[in-house]
């Protein structure tokens, strides 16, 4: 039995800080720590408390690092790994002149598996544990994906994304093999150690109405899988889905009438919703994800996360690799709260580091094993730097209490601040 002590200023929530008053639903503990064993979170309490009951632990002395679960990034793409940052586009051209032949490369199997480990190498360092990613057409990105993450012990979420329309050739697959590879790779990963498969239609425009039904079929098979695709992300494309769907309500009625919609749906962006969409998608328990930095970066417009969190939506928070300008949950809250400013409702950081924590973990159905510091819990944990540039440091100086001094790395914090990474208790930065 192995033990291992990580002390700290160590973060634990009580409840959603949106819907309960911030000094309820959180608590920092200055004088914290987080006792590990075999792999999983024993207890949370005082220093002291568990020095003096645990002699033998190892003991990781983080200071005034602020310890929290790692983060949580609910919509990534990694093959974009390489073309995060491209310069002007919006997201059709976005697709047309950088996404595809970028994809392409993946029918190369070792292309897949040197990108999967530079993005995970990347992410890592920058606090990040989970993530949930599409990958593309080709079987051997998933499985270069997967692989890659099984040799670090990381819970993962993905799947295959299919198109077979309104894509270049090469990139095109059918609604038999879009149904036939998934099945496939779903029966080969998904529940395999730490790994979840998430059914993945890229989004209404690149599928048609039979794919889409096939892919509704498969999940409903397996119905303890994800399903992640896209919906509202820009006003264009919204008028692209009612040109291709044209009996249908909605955008969102693309996916609902072959049963993509429900506990385990993942819908990124979100943003220009109509009001049955919004009521459809709170009734059926489907999820949310938040991309600001996207959002802003190709020009998407601003989510809404107030209102859809007052009306009892699940969401969580996304850096959407490479749309997203960042690979760093830290600026991608940055982000977020610079959205809510716009929309004149700005967030406070306890409400930030739950969407990238539990906020996240509870989008993918996974609150019960990660995105919290509680007993029972994978002991996937990181510590954050509070003072780790000269920047930050001279504006911590300046707080008035450990919620400002959180804040000021949020808005300034880069992968300096990781301190450290435990991924299922084991040391990993």
């Amino acid at each position: 039995m192995t033990e291992r002590l990580i002390c700290g200023q160590v973060l634990r929530f009580a409840g959603d800080p949106f819907a309960l008053p911030v000094a309820e639903a959180a608590t920092i503990d200055s004088a914290g720590a987080v006792l590990v064993r075999d792999g999983l979170i024993a207890r949370v309490g005082n220093a002291a408390a568990l020095k003096a009951a645990h002699p033998q632990a190892e003991v990781s002395e983080m200071g005034e690092a602020l310890i929290l679960p790692g983060f949580v990034d609910a919509h990534v793409h990694y093959p974009q790994t390489a073309i995060i940052a491209s310069w002007g586009k919006r997201l059709i051209d976005w697709l047309n002149s950088y996404t595809f032949p970028e994809e392409m490369r993946f029918a190369d199997p070792a292309y897949a598996a040197e990108t999967a480990a530079r993005y995970l190498d990347l992410t890592l360092a920058e606090g990040t544990t989970t993530m949930c990613s599409y990958c593309t057409i080709h079987p051997a990105s998933v499985e270069a994906f997967f692989a890659e993450a099984e040799r670090r012990g990381q819970r993962v979420a993905g799947g295959k994304t299919c198109m077979d329309r309104n894509a270049p050739d090469g990139l095109r697959d059918t609604a038999q093999s879009a149904h036939d590879d998934s099945k496939a790779l779903l029966e080969a990963w998904h529940g395999r150690g730490r790994i979840t498969y998430a059914v993945t239609p890229r989004f209404s425009p690149t599928s048609s109405p039979e794919q889409l039904e096939a892919l509704g079929a498969l999940w409903a098979e397996h119905p303890d899988t994800l399903m992640q695709t896209h919906l509202s992300e820009q006003l264009d494309e919204i008028a692209w889905v009612r040109d291709l769907y044209p009996e249908t309500r909605d955008y969102l009625d693309t996916y609902e009438q072959f049963g993509l919609i429900g506990p385990g749906a993942l819908f990124g962006h979100a943003i220009h919703l109509e009001e049955r969409e919004k009521d459809r998608l709170r009734e059926s328990g489907s999820a949310l994800v938040h991309c600001p930095t996207s959002n802003t970066f190709i020009g998407s417009g601003l989510f809404d996360m107030a209102g859809l969190k007052t009306a009892g939506h699940t969401i969580g928070l996304a850096t959407d690799t490479g749309g997203g300008s960042s690979f760093s949950m830290l600026r991608t809250m940055a982000a977020a709260y610079e959205v809510g400013q716009l929309r004149g409702t700005p967030l406070h950081a306890a409400q930030l580091l739950w969407l990238a924590t539990e906020g996240s973990a509870r989008a993918m159905r996974m609150d019960d094993r990660i995105g919290a510091l509680r007993p029972g819990m994978e002991a996937d944990i990181i510590a954050l730097d509070l003072a780790s540039t000269p920047a930050i440091a001279q504006r911590a100086a300046r707080a008035e209490d450990v919620w400002e001094q959180v804040f000021a790395t949020i808005m300034l914090g880069d992968d300096r601040a990781v301190a450290a990474v435990w991924i299922g208790g084991e040391k990993r930065r």
